[in-house]
């Protein structure tokens, strides 16, 4: 199998213009601060590359035929962060509008499956695809979290790992190790919020990023290493190719 069928960012139409794909997978991130050691990039970076993988791994597998898309690098964000240096905040809106825009395209060239995985805390896909669902009946959207399916118990040792710590940075060293500087880290000291019945999740409102933490990042990343990243990334691409092989053998009901 050659990169270029299965990942649209190296692909070029005289590899994608005769083949018939099963489904279309969206990474979707964001463009933020990653504590003070991994790019800006990383949440359209890590579903990136674990999509690709996992279509891989569901084409040798189950001969499921899939498409990466590019990256989309629009999240939403919190209080604290918009104000950050080159963090683009991206309204709940601005994103339906370019899912309705993807869709649509995708929809009128055939395509009726799409996977969306998220890289980014902050993008809820939910009312969004239940708007399209009336739109485009025939055309089955599903979105999921790449960190959120497989927990971090027997991977990762931080009790405290949300945002640029160990596992984030662990994967981020698996996939592209020269683009962590771990030695530059910041230690993503975490203040929780006052009330207790805020943290316990009795009610949720968005934290503000500049009281909550000093060097953008929440979890210690100093524990990560390229093999934890390599086993917990393997055992998320294993559960997405495991749902491709599904999606692709028909109806979901």
């Amino acid at each position: 199998m050659e990169k270029r069928e299965i990942d649209l960012t190296v692909s070029c139409y005289g590899k994608v213009k005769d083949v018939k794909y099963d489904v279309v997978i969206l990474p979707w991130g964001a463009t933020e601060p990653h504590n003070l050691h991994l790019p800006y990039l990383t949440d359209c970076i890590l579903p990136h590359d674990i999509a690709v993988d996992a279509a891989a791994l569901a084409l040798e597998h189950s001969g499921v035929r899939c498409m990466v898309m590019p990256p989309v690098p629009f999240g939403a964000h919190n209080p604290g962060q918009r104000e950050l240096p080159f963090c683009i905040h991206t309204r709940y809106s601005t994103q339906q509008a370019i899912l309705e825009d993807i869709v649509a395209s995708l929809h009128a060239q055939g395509m009726r499956k799409l996977i969306i995985i998220s890289g980014h805390g902050g993008n809820n896909f939910k009312g969004m695809i239940r708007d399209l669902a009336f739109a485009y009946p025939d055309f089955l959207i599903i979105a999921t979290d790449w960190f959120s399916i497989v927990s971090p118990k027997g991977y990762f040792e931080a009790e405290i790992d949300d945002h640029a710590g160990e596992s984030e940075t662990s994967v981020m060293m698996h996939y592209h190790p020269e683009l962590v500087n771990l030695e530059e880290a910041g230690e993503g000291k975490y203040k929780p919020f006052a009330i207790s019945s805020l943290q316990e999740k009795v009610a949720w409102i968005p934290r503000n990023w500049q009281k909550v933490s000093e060097d953008t990042g929440i979890g210690d990343p100093r524990l990560a290493t390229a093999e934890k990243g390599k086993r917990y990334a393997g055992a998320v691409v294993e559960k997405y190719a495991q749902l491709l092989g599904e999606l692709a053998k028909g109806d979901i009901y």
